[in-house]
């Protein structure tokens, strides 16, 4: 075969190195232990839903269906689309099972890859992973606060809370959105020839995206646009206002941002994000690290009966690289080892491979390295790790059913039977 060119992977795809892992695992374990102790229980759903799930779920004018997805007809005449979003997915799940019938609300929680088709930039890839939680069944204002006090303390955990804000705003609901967008169609329409090219599709197609346009122009313009809180009904004010007085009384800080928006066509009143907050960091380089929001209506629009509901998602990639950014410690799951088995000759390391597997199973942090012969490297290896013992399995040994025992501080080495070296090492240990 001759030789071709570098193969490299797929444009705003990744590969996750080993040195990532240490963060990902991390971050997880820390957000599942904090999960499950809220009664959250783990779900998955797969990785090709059907097109129609995510244009009628996550709506037909927003910016994931109408430019993001990776959508495909299969051989067979099938719409599917890789998951662009954990929630959609989530719900039609909650239908197609019948968790109706159990005990409301359900929660549940993912840890997923989504697949959006967008221009790869910093903190932002085409292939993400994401953390969500979803509570549904339950319209109560109680329900929003522990879900934003739950995030809140997975970020507090991480060791993020002073480097990063909550931001909270209402987008209301069926009854007084409508009035508030004709308010905005009304502001915008004189001055849309100031306005992006993308502000003025938004303005057709989703008004209330323009007031989350970034561009210096927009934004301008955006800040002096007629305020939600002047339009939300008694009812959409007064979940809104129990949740404030919730995140005081726990002593979460939070921002309310009026405007705020969230790029979903489920969202109904309560939407947050939490963003970091930092200076120096280049144009583009800041997104938002997690978000969320209630969605009363998606249950419905996927063809059940009205459930009310609400979640969050977290951004992995971009909460790494805060973490990597502040140079934050990262506990190793496994211990440090205390003890390095070496061997030479062919019997030893045949040998040495079941008892690797005994210290393991006694749970004693054990290192080796099985491809090399020397025994001066091995010895080498044991220094730079810093372990208690050495293990030194020869061919006479392997042998004689015996191994050496070498203390790495004084040096002083002695022969004890195979059989008793596990328990011997553990007594030692922990002496």
């Amino acid at each position: 075969m001759t030789k071709g060119k570098q193969l490299q992977s797929v444009k705003g795809m990744h590969d996750i190195l080993p040195q990532d892992w240490l963060f990902r695992d991390f971050i997880f374990k820390k957000s599942k232990e904090i999960l499950e102790d809220y009664d959250f229980e783990r779900i998955e759903t797969p990785v090709l839903e059907q097109t129609e799930l995510f244009q009628r779920g996550v709506g037909e004018g927003t910016d994931i269906v109408e430019k993001e997805m990776f959508s495909f007809k299969t051989k067979g005449g099938d719409d599917l689309t890789l998951r662009p979003e954990g929630t959609a997915g989530v719900v039609r799940a909650y239908i197609e099972h019948g968790m109706k019938n159990l005990p409301q609300p359900v929660k549940l929680y993912y840890y997923e890859a989504m697949f959006r088709h967008e221009q790869p930039q910093a903190g932002r890839t085409r292939e993400h992973w994401q953390i969500g939680a979803e509570v549904i069944g339950e319209g109560s204002f109680s329900t929003d606060a522990e879900l934003l006090f739950v995030l809140w303390k997975i970020f507090e955990e991480l060791g993020l809370k002073n480097h990063v804000s909550l931001q909270l705003n209402s987008v209301g609901d069926s009854n007084c959105r409508p009035e508030y967008k004709k308010a905005l169609k009304d502001y915008y329409k004189n001055k849309l020839k100031k306005l992006c090219p993308n502000c003025k599709i938004r303005f057709k197609k989703n008004v209330l995206m323009m007031l989350d346009c970034q561009e210096p122009e927009c934004r301008e313009i955006s800040s002096k646009a007629p305020q939600i809180f002047d339009y939300l009904d008694d009812e959409c004010k007064t979940h809104f206002k129990n949740i404030l007085e919730f995140l005081e009384e726990a002593q979460v800080p939070y921002m309310v941002n009026p405007f705020l928006m969230r790029s979903f066509g489920y969202s109904t009143r309560t939407i947050f994000e939490v963003w970091p907050e930092e200076e120096g960091v280049p144009a583009g380089g800041i997104q938002a690290l997690a978000g969320g929001e209630r969605y009363d209506k998606l249950v419905e629009i996927l063809g059940s009966s009205k459930t009310e509901a609400a979640g969050w998602a977290i951004g992995l990639e971009r909460v790494v690289e805060l973490m990597k950014r502040h140079e934050l410690k990262i506990p190793r799951s496994r211990q440090e080892p205390r003890v390095f088995l070496s061997q030479l000759g062919d019997l030893a390391k045949k040998r040495s491979l079941i008892l690797f597997e005994q210290f393991r199973k006694a749970g004693v942090p054990l290192k080796a390295s099985f491809t090399r012969d020397s025994i001066k490297s091995q010895l080498r290896i044991a220094n730079k790790i810093g372990v208690k013992f050495t293990l030194i399995l020869g061919q006479r040994e392997a042998l004689d059913g015996n191994i050496i025992l070498r203390d790495m501080e004084s040096s002083v080495q002695e022969t004890i039977p195979l059989e008793q070296i596990t328990e011997l090492v553990k007594k030692r240990l922990k002496e």
